[in-house]
């Protein structure tokens, strides 16, 4: 999954945090990856924009139906199912573009996430106490 041009840094912690999401022991994703479906996690409904073909009522092109992987992608999910993680991801669950400089201290913004780190323009955020009772 590209991750809006910040190279493979940013495509390491997007495979971090899916990873992430598929191996939780508890809380909303746990329940999503049923055991540990990467499926199950990318197409959760309203979570990764490239598996929307319309975002907003818009045609959206950059979806994964047509987008062809090239072989650093391919290596980089590889590198992610064996169980490699970037550090600056760390045990985050949740990604954003602020579209601004700064990121937000919370995101969800139910409070189930922490700020950890941004790469580049994308914040990155870990589970806090009340995420386990998403």
């Amino acid at each position: 999954m590209k991750l809006g041009g910040e190279g493979d840094t940013g495509m390491r912690a997007v495979a971090s945090v899916i990873m992430n999401r598929v191996n939780a022991s508890e809380g909303e994703y746990a329940r999503v990856s049923q055991g540990g479906s990467i499926r199950n996690i990318i197409y959760q409904q309203g979570q990764f924009d490239c598996t929307r073909e319309t975002i907003n009522g818009q045609y959206n092109s950059q979806n994964i139906y047509n987008m062809t992987p090239t072989d650093l992608e391919y290596s980089i999910a590889d590198w992610a199912i064996a169980g490699n993680k970037i550090s600056e991801a760390g045990d985050c669950l949740w990604f954003m573009n602020p579209f601004r400089p700064t990121c937000p201290g919370t995101f969800p913004y139910n409070g189930s996430g922490t700020l950890h780190t941004k790469i580049v323009n994308h914040c990155f955020f870990r589970p806090t106490e009340l995420y386990s009772r998403t």
